[in-house]
């Protein structure tokens, strides 16, 4: 898992900077990216009194990095941050004659304008997709630039979507992504978020063929000659597998003096290593442009696969495949949207180790580091443009929507992870000649077979996206096209309306029927949500669906209430609930991996308290399982499809202890008759100390990560008293910075802070009465 990390510092340019890891991929003759996150002044106009930067007391500025948020909200947000801020910093460049100088942002929410030594480059609207801007002509000789962003995140009726008083999560404010300075040689490639051209800009690589036996790797790049005359250059393209030459291929051009030309280049490859989800392998391209004694070199990760979507199917290179999945909102508590790498990474990591294979990217486009990681775990997924239950008729909103959609496929289009382009505003009444609108954009920005649009409406879209609860409402026959269902498990159980009306629920089901269970709410309710999980995922199979997803991987914060959003297989604070592990239990137990794990498992859903049920609930992926209680066999269950599950390999098992005996409850799985797994759950006693533990899991750390401390209430034997509500301090050393309060309350036995990485060293304490623990 370490090694992602460094893998990616050495790729830095071959996609969207990621956070820490936005390197430069420099020689001496080489072109030069530097990250810029570092030391800002901010300012949050909380008084709305700044209307420039002159006007902000010198005083006022605070000194922070990026990724940023505008204010640290609380875990459970109540009246989030909205408004205008400032960021300014200075900077250093030095250019050539000839050269360019590109600064980009890869996300700004959500209007950012931008000012280099006082010249205003623009105004960009959106918060969750990059955008460039050529500053050569507005640098100083001898260096000390000054950079100025102000940033405003309030309502806006161009970007959409609805009011924050009426939407259903939050999108944040800040700086919460990276910002980078990239000096090009006078011939270079370019920057794709400043080319012009229909799916045009950087390099752009698609698989006209690929199959076990070769494939075809057509790799087109963009080459500009920013010097005052005509240039000869080379263009080469080498295709890398585990950092051996696998094919080159190279090309001789001339370009006038401010000439952009487009390149395209096939590399055959005999026996290609495919990309699937049950095989993620990468590849990498160094794209390399010489002129002039100077290179410039983009490194850009490939999957090679081919994907095929239509009515009942879905073939990853001709194997015909389901996607079991979830949505996911990027925020963590506290930071928002302002995540590090890595914890995008463990996100990623998360959502495969819990039997998942799919993400719905809801409902906006996701950062470049979660996208490299599902690349590398064998995640696909489909992002989707922001939107949800509102639509402007005013032109200025749909031009807004093409474009985010067009800027989306363009800086996602390399990715192998994704199966899809949701450029649709979800849940929301579209006029006819935007919907084909959008759907003509995904397919001009992404030529060719490959590129597949997806939306809520059954008409135009390649593939229809269809929530749960609105198949159980809707009598119409299906389309003639591929099924995913988007959303299912959590609305349907909530309210019996299923409607689109979030403002109006008249008719709520009791609380201990829904999916919407926190940690805190004991035993029975998360019984009931996993219990409501099996139900409608087994349901999705009878549609002819490809995929499905589950609403929702985490617990989310909400703009429109003063609670969290709680349908989460996991808490907000990444801590799992017994419906992660019945996901868990549908992969198959042959399926395995060294980045994720995998293989034969099987899982207690109780804490055996006093309060438990006597029906005891098991997850396992394999042929049978045994429970025991303090010794006593209570028989063997067979998995396999049921009366109540028929479409689903591993149902729940459930087991009758006849009644709460204190003790230990044993389950034991067999596969083909042979021991494989086991798991042991024992009636808690009073607790006795505090076990401390950092959850990195095993994703190594760097300055500015961001990583949850875990403080357990431990008894005498060792285990973790499911206790909610009790009070742990937490301490840290200088090494790390305490995200959000230090004294927080228990979820299960489990509490938890986010701390900052700032050098790592030192140890973090935490103490709850007279419970010690130490990290």
């Amino acid at each position: 898992m370490t090694s992602f990390i460094s893998r990616l510092q050495k790729q830095a340019r071959g996609f969207p900077t990621i956070g820490l890891l936005a390197l430069a991929v420099s020689s001496a003759a080489s072109a030069a990216t530097t990250s810029l996150n570092q030391s800002w002044d901010f300012y949050r106009d909380d008084a709305k009194s700044a209307d420039t930067v002159d006007k902000v007391a010198p005083g006022a500025w605070t000194k922070v990095d990026l990724p940023h948020t505008a204010r640290l909200e609380a875990k459970v947000p109540v009246n989030s941050w909205q408004g205008s801020a400032y960021y300014k910093k200075t900077f250093d460049a030095k250019v050539a004659p000839g050269e360019q100088a590109v600064l980009r942002f890869e996300g700004a929410m959500n209007v950012a304008d931008v000012w280099v030594n006082g010249k205003h480059l623009g105004t960009h609207l959106g918060g969750y997709l990059p955008f460039s801007y050529d500053i050569t002509p507005h640098l100083k000789a001898g260096g000390g630039n000054a950079l100025v962003v102000r940033i405003n995140n309030e309502d806006n009726a161009i970007t959409g979507p609805k009011p924050l008083k009426d939407l259903d999560y939050i999108q944040y404010g800040g700086i919460y992504r990276d910002v980078t300075l990239s000096i090009k040689p006078a011939v270079h490639i370019s920057d794709e978020m400043l080319s012009n051209t229909e799916a045009g800009g950087g390099v752009f690589v698609t698989y006209p063929q690929a199959d076990k036996k070769s494939a075809i790797v057509r790799i087109k790049a963009e080459v500009c000659n920013t010097a005052g005359e005509a240039r000869t250059a080379q263009l080469s393209q080498r295709l890398l597998f585990k950092n051996a030459r696998v094919a080159d291929g190279a090309d001789n051009i001339r370009l006038a003096a401010g000439e952009c030309r487009h390149v395209t280049r096939d590399l055959k490859v005999d026996r290609p290593q495919l990309w699937s989800p049950k095989t993620p392998n990468l590849y990498s391209i160094q794209t390399t442009v010489s002129s002039g004694g100077r290179q410039d070199v983009v490194t850009t990760r490939a999957g090679i696969r081919r994907i095929a979507l239509e009515k009942g199917k879905l073939l990853i290179n001709g194997e015909p495949t389901f996607l079991r999945g979830v949505n996911r909102h990027q925020e963590f508590p506290y930071v928002g949207y302002a995540l590090s790498p890595q914890a995008d990474y463990r996100d990623a990591l998360l959502i495969k180790r819990a039997g998942f294979d799919y993400v719905r990217l809801s409902h906006y486009p996701h950062s470049p580091a979660f996208m490299a990681a599902a690349d590398e775990l064998g995640l696909m997924v489909l992002p989707g443009v922001p939107g949800w239950q509102y639509f402007n008729p005013d032109p200025a909103f749909g031009a807004q929507v093409v474009k985010t959609c067009s800027d989306m496929v363009r800086r996602d289009r390399n990715h192998p992870s994704v199966l899809a382009w949701e450029c649709s505003l979800n849940e929301t009444q579209m006029p006819d000649q935007l919907i084909e609108k959008l759907h003509k954009t995904v397919h001009q920005e992404y030529p060719g077979d490959q590129a597949y649009s997806a939306g809520w409406v059954p008409q135009t879209y390649d593939v229809y996206l269809q929530a749960r609860q609105h198949r159980l409402d809707d009598k119409k026959p299906l389309p003639n096209k591929a099924l995913i269902v988007s959303e299912y498990g959590d609305w349907e159980y909530y309210a019996m309306n299923a409607g689109f009306n979030q403002t109006a629920w008249g008719d709520l089901k009791e609380a201990d029927r829904s999916s919407r269970q926190l940690l805190t709410d004991g035993e029975k309710r998360l019984l009931q949500q996993a219990k409501n999980l099996a139900e409608s995922h087994d349901d999705n199979f009878k549609t002819g669906a490809v995929a499905d997803g589950y609403w929702v991987m985490f617990d989310y914060g909400r703009g429109y209430a003063p609670d969290l959003e709680s349908s989460g297989v996991m808490s907000i604070d990444r801590l799992p609930k017994f419906s992660a592990e019945f996901f868990r239990s549908q992969r198959g137990a042959s399926e395995t991996s060294a980045k994720w794990g995998g293989g034969p498992m099987v899982f207690i859903a109780s804490h055996w308290t006093k309060d438990s049920l006597p029906q005891v609930r098991v997850f396992s992926n394999t042929d049978e399982v045994e429970l025991f209680l303090n010794g006593n066999s209570l028989g063997k269950v067979k998995s396999g499809p049921s009366t109540t599950h028929p479409n689903l390999a591993h149902p729940p098992l459930e087991f009758d202890a006849g009644r709460f005996q204190a003790g230990t409850l044993k389950a034991v799985a067999y596969l083909n008759g042979r021991k494989v797994a086991e798991h042991v759950v024992r009636t808690p006693t009073e607790p006795v100390k505090l076990g401390v533990a950092v959850d990195d899991l095993a994703v190594e750390s760097t300055d500015g990560d961001l990583v949850f401390i875990r403080a357990r209430l431990l008894d005498a034997n060792g285990s973790v008293v499911p206790d909610s509500g009790k009070a742990v301090t937490f301490a840290a050393a200088d090494g790390y910075e305490i995200v959000g309060p230090g004294t927080v309350t228990t979820e299960a036995g489990i509490a938890s802070v986010l701390v900052r990485v700032k050098g790592g060293k030192g140890a973090i304490s935490a103490e709850a009465g007279a419970l010690r623990g130490r990290l």
